[in-house]
């Protein structure tokens, strides 16, 4: 079988992977393809925690024969009893002849494990086929499983000139349809989104997922709130949405905080910080709430304190081919910056990508994480 065959196949499991982000915590998002004679003859992915995963659901549909075929895995299967036996076992038991693996399960209850095991069973293992995409599917459960805290990717849209909005304020619309609509599929694909009250205050907003296919859900809708200035009419609290809003606050104001969970709002009262919410704090919340992924949208206030206290994992900067001129003070972040080039925050691994007659530009923030 050629490379490129085994990339179709594998590029096959991510794409059955991808079906189910943002709905699996606290597990990974994983695909599975099984082929036999180069056919393929068995498929799945983890829909969501506590049911089977990926490889179960591609040796259910497989049925017989399983046995002597091939498996792409984007992770390495499991080799621990959770929720559901160890999936490792499950393709020994189905006499299965070999697995291509994506990446190595960060997990420390697995990390390696799985592979072992199956080698053990003498089923050869193959890893590191698509590394880079398996990676980056799974990249914010290995942020949360390795450190507790949601994967955050910053959201913005600007124009050339770089402003967010007029110097009056208006903001409807820095960029075009098709560039709205990618961000609703991607609020599909988060456990949670978040925004400052000033965002809440200015523009009054829904906080849902609003896609064509219809199949939309909506995240857990979180306002940074330090002084419950949010008003319990807010769309966000009477659209009927079944997802909820969690405010965080450090107000300890029992009429106000009474006035917006009668609205159907969680308050939850953390630490301060110079008189506002810690965000580190927040973040280590979020993460206890099996908050994966985490989509912050503004505004720039919210999203400098954030990138200041290293909470930023990925930028998508949608860039409109417009341009405002003037003295506009809205950028997307706020507050002092550096002084010298050599302090700047790196953007590795940029990305760009035409979004209708937008530009789309995708970036990791360098961090350093735990090997």
């Amino acid at each position: 079988m050629t490379a490129d065959l085994h990339e179709t196949f594998m590029r096959r499991a991510l794409e059955l992977a991808r079906r189910a982000e943002g709905r699996t915590a606290p597990n990974p998002p994983v695909g599975a393809v099984i082929v036999r004679d180069g056919k393929v003859v068995g498929e799945g992915f983890h829909p969501r925690a506590g049911e089977p995963h990926a490889e179960v659901f591609a040796l259910r549909a497989a049925a017989e024969k399983a046995a002597g075929a091939d498996v792409y895995v984007t992770l390495e299967p499991c080799s621990h009893h959770g929720k559901t036996p160890p999936c490792a076992d499950a393709l020994i038991a189905a006499g299965v002849r070999r697995v291509y693996v994506g990446t190595v399960d960060p997990n420390p209850k697995v990390a390696g494990r799985g592979i072992e095991r199956l080698q053990a069973a003498g089923i050869e293992v193959e890893s590191g086929l698509l590394e880079f995409e398996s990676c980056e599917l799974i990249a914010p459960f290995r942020k949360q499983i390795l450190t507790g805290l949601p994967y955050t990717v910053y959201k913005a849209a600007m124009t050339l000139d770089g402003n967010t909005a007029t110097e009056s304020g208006d903001s409807r619309w820095v960029s075009g349809v098709e560039s709205r609509r990618r961000v609703h599929q991607l609020r599909n694909r988060v456990e949670a989104i978040m925004v400052g009250v000033e965002t809440v205050l200015q523009d009054d907003p829904q906080l849902n997922t609003r896609i064509e296919e219809g199949n939309g859900r909506d995240p857990l809708r979180v306002v940074v709130d330090s002084q419950l200035r949010m008003p319990p009419e807010s769309k966000m609290l009477l659209q009927g949405s079944a997802a909820g809003t969690l405010i965080a606050t450090i107000s300890t104001d029992r009429e106000r905080i009474a006035a917006l969970e009668a609205a159907g709002a969680e308050v939850v009262v953390l630490p301060a910080v110079q008189r506002r919410v810690a965000l580190p704090e927040l973040w280590q919340e979020l993460g206890r709430r099996n908050i994966q992924k985490l989509l912050l949208e503004g505004g720039a206030t919210l999203a400098s304190a954030a990138l200041a206290d290293g909470l930023i994992d990925q930028l998508m900067l949608f860039v409109a081919p417009k341009i405002l001129g003037g003295q506009s003070r809205h950028g997307i972040f706020s507050g002092s910056g550096c002084t010298l080039m050599a302090d700047a925050i790196q953007i590795e691994g940029s990305r760009i990508e035409r979004c209708g007659e937008d530009l789309l530009i995708t970036g990791e923030v360098k961090r350093c994480l735990p090997d």
